[in-house]
């Protein structure tokens, strides 16, 4: 997270600067588009901070949500700066287009590579520890890879139609503006539906459910599986089983049995914090 917001603060003051020396609409549009990164990045660093709390009295389940929370203020604010982008590069058209230079289209690249590493690195960890906020994150970094890109070639045709005499290529830098607000309109319109999915306790894929389902039935000692429901929680999974076993088995026998469940589904899926069990009785002659 640190290394997202002090990149996003470096490339802010690049884009800006560059864009408003030489008069390029998609550098200034991104630089301002990596200026809300930099509030997005520290929504989300600050909704990690949360969500690591403990279970208390007033939040038993744990603060994961506090992630998804975090990850929707991000979709809002990709939503906002996408609406502002195409806003000003539709403008832009009618207006006499900027002159294009060679510094601005060396910013834009600069950008494009740096956003582009940022991606591969967090998206990794974020899969590596499931975490709501840095998939935000590494979805915000993937948002300015597409920015970077449309405004490489929109600066790099502006450029060349000026020194071909091509005038219509001088708009080329509004015209990745566009481009620009669309690909970042919806990358923000699908993680805010991620993030209602979690809010609104989405059940797991099927095929998650399914594995879950395969593990439970390793248990020897369970002999029908009821209902299962699984749902995530933040950064964690969160799983409610019923399963039937032998009605004549101990207190003891059945909370053995629980244990085995629990540590066989954890141990195949770390990322579940909580397996509930309810133990239904089962007779032979079922």
């Amino acid at each position: 997270m640190w290394v997202s917001l002090l990149s996003n603060v470096v490339l802010t003051g690049l884009k800006l600067i560059v864009g408003i020396l030489y008069g390029s609409q998609v550098l200034i549009a991104d630089g301002i588009h990596n200026a809300g990164d930099i509030i997005a990045t520290a929504t989300a660093y600050s909704s990690m901070r949360v969500s690591g709390k403990p279970p208390d009295e007033d939040h038993p389940y744990g603060h994961g949500k506090a992630e998804v929370l975090g990850a929707g203020i991000v979709a809002f604010i990709l939503i906002i700066a996408a609406l502002y982008m195409g806003y000003h590069a539709v403008l832009a058209f009618f207006h006499p287009p900027g002159k294009a230079h060679i510094i601005a289209l060396a910013a834009a690249i600069v950008s494009l590579a740096v956003k582009q590493l940022l991606y591969m690195y967090t998206i990794r960890i974020s899969n590596r520890v499931n975490s709501k906020a840095l998939r935000a994150t590494a979805y915000d970094h993937l948002a300015d890879v597409y920015a970077s890109l449309a405004a490489s070639i929109g600066i790099g045709l502006a450029w060349i139609g000026e020194r071909q005499g091509i005038d219509w290529l001088s708009y080329g830098d509004p015209a990745a503006g566009v481009i620009v607000s669309i690909l970042v309109l919806r990358l923000g319109f699908d993680m805010a539906r991620e993030t209602v999915d979690v809010l609104m306790d989405k059940s797991l894929s099927p095929d998650k459910i399914e594995d879950i389902l395969e593990h439970i039935r390793e248990v020897s000692d369970v002999k029908r599986i009821d209902r299962l429901r699984a749902r995530e929680h933040g950064h964690y999974v969160l799983v409610d089983a019923r399963v039937a076993v032998l009605g004549t088995l101990t207190i003891q026998e059945g909370h053995d049995i629980i244990r085995k469940i629990k540590q066989k589904v954890q141990d195949a899926h770390p990322e579940v914090d909580e397996v509930l069990v309810h133990l239904n009785p089962w007779y032979e002659n079922e």
